[in-house]
């Protein structure tokens, strides 16, 4: 009787069990660096994909953790002890609200959302997790906190320019900039049900000044401010995908669209897809994220001076 084989084991296991095996020896101490994925990928010739893969069991497993600034660690063993710093004597200062949400919107940046831990974030902190506590109330309430603090940082002047376009205009394209920045944040924010962010409500309260005076009744004051802001959250939405694509297949935008093309010209001749396929031969056209966001913005605020100008209610 012959037996199958033992299914070999998959490469990014392997791989993280050098990596942990090397912890273990104590060749890897915590807070010294691994191999980030790029490194992953030349050592070993694996996809960028696989090497992801790698550093993301690791992270699962609590053997590294991501440090704003110095990459992916590794992380305190369990025996060690977390001392809170600060206070008298000098060294980091005391935990607050503010250095917390500052701590988890870097570890935010540097890993997305899913890098945000009350563990690692204490880890990172130098604190006992339960002191997190002490300032929020779970994960739910700091990332409430996180995506405000970025709103706040929105570049905004005191005083509103004159003039409703001038105004929503430079609303919108403070709120990318914004996203663009912290590309986690529109994931947080919620549109269909709002939520008590003082940034977040200061900026509605923005919108809602700048249509001041026009003769619009609320209604449609309320419904040219909620518009706006959710045309700006919905087109960056896809600003995270965009780039956890790049990371892990190592390609821009234009090379990924160049690799696949010839697939789309096969969909395009067996679809009937004339219209597009006569366009697409005319010559390439510069469309990425930022084009079709200025773009949008540009049509949607030209449809809100036919609408202001009619003064006119939505559905009429």
């Amino acid at each position: 009787m012959s037996h199958a084989a033992p299914a070999a084991e998959p490469p990014y296991r392997r791989i993280a069990a050098e990596i942990r095996r090397r912890i273990d020896l104590g060749e890897l101490r915590p807070g010294d660096p691994v191999p980030s994925a790029r490194q992953l990928t030349r050592e070993h010739g694996v996809a960028i994909a696989t090497a992801t893969k790698v550093l993301a069991l690791l992270r699962d497993e609590g053997r590294v953790l991501t440090r704003p600034g110095a990459g992916t660690v590794v992380a305190p063993g369990p025996a060690a002890t977390v001392r809170p710093r600060g206070g008298p004597g000098g060294g980091e200062p005391a935990l607050s609200r503010e250095r917390l949400v500052r701590g988890a919107i870097a570890l935010a940046d540097a890993g997305g959302l899913a890098a945000v831990s009350m563990r690692q974030l204490a880890a990172d902190l130098g604190v006992a997790t339960m002191a997190l506590y002490r300032h929020v109330r779970g994960r739910d309430d700091l990332l409430l906190a996180m995506a405000d603090t970025v709103l706040g940082d929105a570049p905004l002047p005191p005083v509103p320019p004159a003039g409703w376009r001038t105004a929503l205009d430079l609303l919108a394209r403070a709120q990318w900039a914004a996203y663009r920045r912290h590309r986690w944040a529109p994931h947080i924010i919620s549109i269909a049900r709002p939520q008590a962010l003082r940034h977040g409500m200061a900026q509605t309260d923005w919108a809602l000044r700048a249509t001041a005076g026009l003769g619009l009744d609320r209604h449609v004051r309320w419904h040219l401010a909620i518009a706006l802001m959710g045309y700006v959250r919905g087109i960056a939405t896809n600003l995270e995908a965009g780039e956890q694509a790049r990371q892990d297949t190592g390609l821009t935008d234009d090379q990924w669209v160049d690799r696949h093309y010839p697939m789309f010209q096969q969909v395009m001749a067996g679809g009937g897809m004339s219209t597009m396929a006569a366009l697409m031969a005319e010559g390439e056209v510069d469309l990425d994220l930022e084009s079709v966001f200025d773009f949008g913005l540009c049509r949607l605020l030209d449809g809100y001076a036919v609408l202001i100008e009619r003064r006119v209610t939505p559905g009429s």
